[in-house]
């Protein structure tokens, strides 16, 4: 790993402590002014603020017991922005006690603020993005590729 890619990585590690510890402030410290976070599909909050507020619910969604962990990362970097493709593990206990883990590849896009890099898109969903506003429109993948093989006949 090259010393660009482990500091991108110690940073990520660094804000998934503090989401875990729910400590918001420090969290803060890891984003820019103008950054936007995918909440969920098709809720997005954009600035420090809403974020932090964003964060907190997250935080109660899952009975202020989530840990969050990362995995395996490819970062691509381009003069001041970097994209982070990353194995994203969040795991939480609901109020019955029931345990959860859930896996994701997430992608963030990193900017260099001077000789700091700050996260500017938070999007632990990844490419399940995509996935999301299909079904949302009632269609599965499956209808819409046997569309688009049909239409190219």
């Amino acid at each position: 790993m090259d010393a660009f890619t482990r500091m991108l990585k110690e940073t990520i590690e660094a804000a998934d402590r503090a989401i875990t510890a729910e400590d918001f402030d420090e969290l803060m410290k890891f984003y820019a002014e103008d950054a936007c976070l995918v909440v969920k599909p098709g809720l997005t909050v954009t600035g420090k603020e809403s974020i932090r507020r964003a964060f907190v619910a997250i935080a109660e969604h899952f009975n202020n017991s989530i840990v969050v962990t990362q995995g395996e990362m490819q970062v691509i970097r381009g003069g001041d922005v970097a994209l982070v493709i990353m194995e994203t593990r969040l795991q939480a206990t609901d109020k019955a006690g029931v345990k959860t883990e859930i896996l994701r590849r997430a992608t963030y896009v990193f900017r260099q603020f001077s000789e700091k890099w700050l996260c500017a898109v938070d999007n632990s969903y990844g490419t399940t993005l995509l996935d999301s506003a299909v079904n949302a429109k009632g269609f599965s993948t499956r209808k819409v590729c046997a569309s688009r093989v049909a239409l190219a006949h």
